[in-house]
Parts: C-alpha cells; structure tokens; sequence
C-alpha cells in the first residue's frame, strides 16, 4: 500500500460506492495522498466501518446516498460540500441470457451503473467548472471496451459510461477539469467472489475450476487487486496529468490492449 503524502493536501474527493472493495481502496489511497475523503453508499452501517478502519490516515466522513436517485444524489452532495475529486464507484453486475433479460434488470444496470455517474457528475460539475479545477474518474470496466456473453445490460451501462467521459472531456477540456476512466477487469471484490458462487451453483465446477475459466481470457493468468484499481486512479488525480482526459484505461493484465 502506498506510504503517506502530501499530493492532494487541501483536496476534497467523493468516492460513490466507498464502502468496500475498489471504492474502499481508492478512498484509502486518496487519504494517504492528503485528500479529505467523503464516503458516499447505501448502508450506513458499511459506510461507518470504513470510515473506522481509515480514521487514522486523515478525515473521513459518511453520507447515506442511493445513486439511482436523483434527490437522494443531490441532498447528499449538499452534505458533501465543494468537491475537487469525484470518483464515480458505485455499480452493479448481474447476468442473464439476453432473451430472459427483463426490464427491472435493464432498468437496474443502468440505474446503478449509468445514471449515477451522471448524476453524480452533475452535482459537482458546476463548483468545479466555477474555480476552475476538478478530476472526474469514473469506474468503468473492461466491459466498457470489450463484449462479455451474458451480461449485455451491463456492458451496455458500462458501454454507456465511456461514451459519457469522451463527451464530457471535451465538453471541458479548457476549463481545467479532466475526465477519465478505469477500466478494471476481473478483480478481487465481493463483486467477483458473487460471479464465481454463480458459476459453481449453475454449473457442476469447483471454485478453482470457476477461478480457471475466468482467468483464460487474461494473459497475466491472475485477477486485478482493488489497490492496482486505486493506484491508477490516484495517478489521475495528481498533479502532472493535466493533459490526460476523456481516457478509459484498461487494468486488466493486458486482457484489453
């Protein structure tokens, strides 16, 4: 884990969906940069226990927010106060073949994964446009870049995300205010281990076995860590990558090149 610095000193970040896995990552990174970091979720309960765990890197507060929700986002973005950094975590994976995919489960992929950036994005966007500065990251997926069998929601949502963060850098690209995104393949969260107990229960394989199968696309033959996720996107908010915007990068061991 990165050691303490000075980098972000006198920042603010948001980081949406910071309750565990690569939004607790990022959270934690940012910290030990010298960011002040807002937890943004749904259950309080996670949010606290984060907060207790990273209380001793720097300030760290909680606010309770449905990113699906548009007055839900704005209230709790009122709470938050200016912010220099957001990092639109916050998503959800679920599978089905196409032909059972239903519009409560389309409708929640891009609820969860989409609309949440954007509205998110819209709730800091105008303070930051106003001083002139601001880092916009957005958690996107190799399913952005690529197809995945079974998922199409998702990587239409995530699809969606990526068109959103080339538009958008434009939009501002004069007016001192990047917007990229992460790509992150495979990677060790609840999000991953919940893939693999789908794959165990539908089919007659073992974890390892289940394990295998997913690593076969990825060259590195290994899944991304939540702490590889959150060093690129701490690179993304330092100073020194001004002139990059409206990127998606891949961190996927090479699976998207």
């Amino acid at each position: 884990m990165n050691t303490l610095n000075s980098s972000l000193a006198g920042q603010h970040a948001v980081v949406t969906g910071g309750g565990s896995g690569i939004g607790a990552a990022v959270a934690e990174t940012l910290l030990r940069a010298g960011a002040r970091v807002t937890l943004m979720g749904r259950s309080p309960q996670r949010l606290d226990a984060q907060r207790d765990k990273l209380a001793a890197l720097g300030e760290v507060a909680c606010v309770s927010a449905d990113v699906t929700q548009e007055s839900s986002v704005a209230n709790a973005f009122s709470q938050a106060g200016a912010v220099d950094i957001l990092i639109n975590n916050a998503g959800q994976a679920q599978a089905a073949p196409f032909t059972h995919t239903d519009m409560a489960l389309w409708q929640r992929m891009l609820d969860v994964n989409l609309t949440g950036v954007f509205l998110g994005t819209r709730a800091v966007l105008p303070g930051m446009l106003e001083r002139g500065h601001g880092r916009i990251v957005n958690v996107a997926s190799t399913a952005g870049q690529i197809g995945y069998a079974y998922v199409a929601a998702y990587c239409a949502a995530k699809h969606g995300v990526i068109g959103l963060t080339r538009s958008l850098a434009l939009e501002v690209a004069t007016k001192g205010v990047t917007v990229n995104a992460v790509c992150p393949g495979y990677t060790e969260t609840e999000l991953l281990h919940a893939s693999l107990e789908q794959i165990t229960s539908k089919t007659s394989r073992t974890e390892q076995q289940a394990r295998e199968t997913l690593l076969r696309s990825n060259p590195q033959r290994r899944f991304v860590s939540p702490e590889q996720v959150a060093n690129a996107v701490l690179w993304l908010c330092q100073p020194g990558s001004e002139a990059v915007t409206g990127q998606s990068i891949s961190i996927s061991g090479g699976e998207v090149m």
